[in-house]
Formats: structure tokens, C-alpha cells, sequence
């Protein structure tokens, strides 16, 4: 049996901080190969990326999952109590940078597929698609991986990404969809001057305000059956000036906006630049803008591929879990378009967090609700 305890200290121990492989594909590839996985290292704009299938290419029934072996940095080391790529264990917890978000997960479902295929050779496909560029921007991770796949002509029916979902306790919630993300950066140009003399200027700041709180207070919705409230939070405004007697010329802000699907990345832009319109009219001063759309809201409609990871959840941990469209983006936002897509994994009370763990008991329990999955779904 492969264990999953073991893998996840081994992957700890690569130090693939965003953008480095650090070694932990090249250890997956070697266990995926020697179980009889068909290996591809897809690596693009120097971001590795790995392909892996069991099984026939092309086949109408394989079940995939997706996840990724980049962590993001220390950050001060000096902080931490166990060294963070030493995967040490102390009174039944892992510790180590990757260790919740999300090398135990890929370590989970890669032991768990390597035995099914071993033990009960399916009639179909498993393939994971592991990637090293979710931490960051995401240009050249999972997408580099669908791109690939719709190139070679591979196919998942379904799909499960091993992100950590529950929030405090092992099996209570599997994602089914996520709000999308997109960032708005404003910048308000007017007339720098004296501000003894206010007149002989046109001062950009009282439209930026007026910008900012009108954009704040909008009700953009009341959320939907499976959806939160859409957020618009200002993260900043400034204006680089550090005299008292001079109106500055520009200043800038910024908002992020988390949005169900009752928005469109491209309708709240065209919201967005309409309203930067009105300020700039009312104030007279110019308005620029410039958006980032992270990733489209979406929603896997509860139905089969939720029950199917529901019924193993609750089997393995007698926990009912709940569906969810909670939190922030994750590589499922690209997979959507390829297949249904739902995410299950770890609590993740620690993701990101000096002294990151994960209980070690927790690591067996995941690999076992991903290999019922696996015997569930090629039953």
C-alpha cells in the first residue's frame, strides 16, 4: 500500500516555493510512472506542470483530479517553531510549508489512485493533472494542462480538486462552485496647485472619495440559492503626497470585487467604467481605469459528481458535509469549462500560516474517501 503519510513528508521536504519545481513532480512522476501511469511533463513559461493517465486515452468514463505541489514562501523563518521543509511530526502533526495547502491532498489522492489501478484495475481512466503555478498567477498551471489536453485529444468526465475545503472539521464541507474574482485600479487625474488657493486647482481626491463610496455602497445583489452576497471591498486609495500646502495632481484606488453568477466578469466591468464615467463628468477631472478579471463565478449543480464525494465523505468520517460556494478561487475555475468539477480535501485552518500542519490521521482518512470515490464511481 502506498502511504500517504510518507509521500506528503517527502513532498514537504521539496522546497517548490512559486515558481520552482523543487523536485516534488519529478518524485510523483516517478511513483505515477511505476504504477503504470502514462507521465507528461507539460511545462510552460517556466512553470512545471504534470499529466498523468491510467488506463485507455480517450476512454467515455475516467475520473481525474487536480492539484498542485507550489507553496507559497516562509516568509520569516525565524518565526517558525519546526524548520518548514523538515515535514517533522510532533504528537500526531505534521508540520511544514505545503502541509495543508496542498501537498497532503496530492499525496492523498496520488496513493489512493496508484492502489486502485494496482488493486482493482478500472474500466476506464484515472488521470491527475498536477500543476506548480496555482500560488501565483495561474497563467501557466492547470491551464497549460487543459490546453495540452484539448490538444492530445484527453478527456476527464469528471473532476475532483484536493484543495483543503472544511473549514474546522474533517468532512464537513465539499465545494461546488466559487464566486469569481476581478480587481479595478482607478486613477483620477486633475490639476495640481496651492492649496491656499483651491480655485486655481482641480483637486482629484474629492472625486476619487466620491468614486470609492459610491462603488462601496452599491447593493450589487442579494446572493442566490447556492451564492453569497457579491462583495466590493476598497483596498486602497493614496496619493504619494506628503506636503500640506499642495493639492496633488493624481491620486489612485483600488477595489476587489467577489461575485456569484448573477455577474459577469464583463458586465461588472462595464458597471465599473460607467461609473468612472459620471465622477470624471461631475468633477471634471480625467478618470482611467484598468481591470483584472482573476476568474469567473461558477457552480456544479448539485446532482451526481456531488453525491458520488458526499456519500464517501460521509462513509469515512460520518460527517454529512455540506455544499458550498464559499471562499476564494482555486483551479477549478479553469476545469469548469472541461468537465464538473467539485473540491474536497483537508481542514485549512492553517493554509498559509507560519507553522503550517496537518494531522497526520487526517492525511489516511482523505486517501480513504478518495479511494471509496474511486471504487464508487468505476463500480
Amino acid at each position: 500500500m502506498t502511504d500517504p503519510i510518507q509521500l506528503t513528508a517527502d513532498l514537504i521536504r521539496c522546497p517548490s516555493v512559486t515558481p520552482e519545481e523543487g523536485g516534488a513532480l519529478v518524485l510523483l512522476e516517478r511513483l505515477l510512472s511505476g504504477a503504470g501511469f502514462d507521465c507528461t511533463r507539460v511545462d510552460r513559461g517556466g512553470i512545471a506542470n504534470l499529466f498523468a493517465r491510467w488506463g485507455e486515452k480517450g476512454h467515455a468514463r475516467s475520473f481525474g483530479f487536480n492539484g498542485h505541489t507550489d507553496v507559497v514562501p516562509v516568509g520569516d523563518e525565524a518565526a517558525w517553531t519546526m524548520p518548514p521543509f523538515g515535514a517533522e511530526i510532533r504528537d500526531g502533526v505534521m508540520y511544514g510549508r505545503g502541509a495543508t495547502d496542498m501537498k497532503s491532498g496530492v499525496a492523498a489522492f496520488a496513493a489512493a489512485a496508484v492502489d486502485f489501478v494496482c488493486d482493482t484495475p478500472p474500466d476506464g481512466a484515472i488521470i491527475l493533472t498536477i500543476t506548480g503555478d496555482e500560488e501565483a498567477d495561474a497563467l501557466d498551471g492547470t491551464t497549460a494542462l487543459l490546453d495540452y489536453m484539448d490538444q492530445a485529444g484527453e478527456r476527464m468526465s469528471a473532476c475532483l480538486v484536493g484543495e483543503p475545503t472544511c473549514p474546522n472539521r474533517m468532512g464537513e464541507m465539499i465545494k461546488i462552485g466559487r464566486r469569481g474574482s476581478m480587481t479595478a485600479w482607478f486613477t483620477v487625474t486633475g490639476v495640481q496647485g496651492h492649496s491656499a488657493y483651491p480655485h486655481r486647482a482641480k483637486n482629484p481626491l474629492p472625486a476619487m472619495a466620491r468614486l470609492m463610496d459610491r462603488l462601496a455602497s452599491h447593493e450589487l445583489d442579494r446572493g442566490t440559492d447556492h451564492f453569497d452576497a457579491s462583495t466590493l471591498a476598497v483596498v486602497t486609495m493614496d496619493t504619494g503626497n506628503p506636503a500640506t500646502n499642495v493639492i496633488p495632481a493624481q491620486c489612485s484606488g483600488t477595489v476587489n470585487i467577489r461575485f456569484n453568477d448573477q455577474h459577469s466578469g464583463a458586465s461588472l466591468s462595464d458597471w465599473l467604467r460607467a461609473e468612472a464615467a459620471r465622477v470624471a463628468e461631475e468633477f471634471g477631472v480625467e478618470v482611467d481605469i484598468r481591470i483584472k478579471i482573476s476568474g469567473e463565478s461558477f457552480l456544479t449543480p448539485p446532482g451526481d459528481l456531488s453525491n458520488l464525494v458526499a456519500q464517501a465523505v460521509e462513509a469515512e468520517t460520518g460527517v454529512q458535509p455540506e455544499l458550498s460556494t464559499t471562499g476564494g478561487t482555486s483551479d477549478a475555475r479553469f476545469i469548469k469549462s472541461h468537465c464538473p468539477v467539485v473540491e474536497f480535501g483537508l481542514v485549512g485552518r492553517t493554509m498559509h500560516q507560519v507553522d503550517e500542519c496537518v494531522e497526520v490521521a487526517q492525511i489516511e482518512q482523505l486517501k480513504a474517501i478518495y479511494a471509496r470515490i474511486l471504487r464508487d464511481y468505476f463500480a
